[in-house]
Formats: C-alpha cells, structure tokens, sequence
C-alpha cells in the first residue's frame, strides 16, 4: 500500500488532462468528497436502524451475546462516521494553507480505511439480523456469504481490475 507521503506527492503520469498540481488536487479533492458522501450516507442509515433497535419491545428479549454483537455495531458504525468525516475536519483546519494534496491522500486513507469498518458493520447488521430472526447457524452462513460478497466485489475484482491497468498502461 502506498506511504501517505506518496499518496500526497504529486502524480506525474501522463493520463491526458492538461492540468496543474493545483487543478489535479481540485479534483481529486472533488472526487474524495463525492465518495465521502455516498458513504456518509449509507453510514448515516446503518447507524440510525441500529440506534432505532434499542428501542424496540423485542430488545429486552436479546441474549447477551446478541446484545454484545449489537453493542460492538454500535461502536463501529459510529467509528465509520467519524473516520469518513475526518478528512473534512481535516480540511477545515489546514483551509487556505496550500495543503489540498494531503488533504487528498488523507482522505483516501480515511476512505479506505471507512470502507472496510463500514464492511464489517454491514456484515454484522445481517449477521444480527439473521440471529434474531432465525438463529446462530444461519448468521454465521449469512455472515460469511455477505463477507464474501464484499470482499469479492470491493476488493478482489478491483485489485484484478488494478493490476490488469497497470499492464496495459507499462505498454
């Protein structure tokens, strides 16, 4: 995985755009930010179905170790909200001090890093949720077949994806 440094440093690969340092990290900063909110979003929706439970009559019924899976969700899908939001605090601290590139590899970093704790709430949502519904055997089946979808999806094929581009692009 690249340094944070590198990430920061300037990308002087040709891919066609006549930009400056300073467009580039415009954009890229765009980019992030575009992200930044699809899983913000999704985040936003996770955590209140997850703070909407503890409220419900069922609740009381859980087994303790429902209640510590719950708990644990709890807690990372609040850590995914402020790990996906601390590339703007970020950005509002170094506002106007000509840092928009590690503004950029910081919040690449964060994004990275909010996409996998996002992944593990998703698959402990429905793993929860199939505990409940149905029971332990089915959430652990539901666990790792969801488990296997994200990392199939958010991993396995970009990284083939990567690695086929990079070929193409040493040419």
């Amino acid at each position: 995985m690249p340094s944070f440094r590198d990430l920061a440093a300037t990308d002087d690969r040709p891919d066609g755009r006549d930009e400056t340092p300073s467009e580039r990290a415009d954009r890229n900063w765009a980019e992030v930010l575009q992200e930044l909110r699809v899983l913000q979003t999704g985040t936003q929706i996770l955590t209140g179905f997850l703070l909407a439970l503890a409220f419900q009559p069922a609740f009381s019924d859980l087994n303790d170790a429902q209640r510590l899976l719950y708990l644990t969700l709890v807690v990372l899908a609040a850590l995914t909200a402020i790990i996906a939001l601390a590339p703007v605090a970020l950005h509002r601290v170094l506002f106007r001090r000509l840092a928009k590139p590690q503004v950029v590899a910081y919040g690449h970093a964060a994004l990275v890093t909010a996409l996998v704790t996002v992944a593990f709430v998703l698959v402990g949502v429905v793993a929860f949720v199939f505990d409940v519904v149905v029971a332990d055997a089915a959430a652990w089946v539901a666990a790792m077949a969801l488990g296997g979808v994200v990392a199939l999806l958010w991993v396995v094929i970009p990284v083939v994806l990567r690695a086929r581009l990079s070929v193409k692009d040493c040419r």
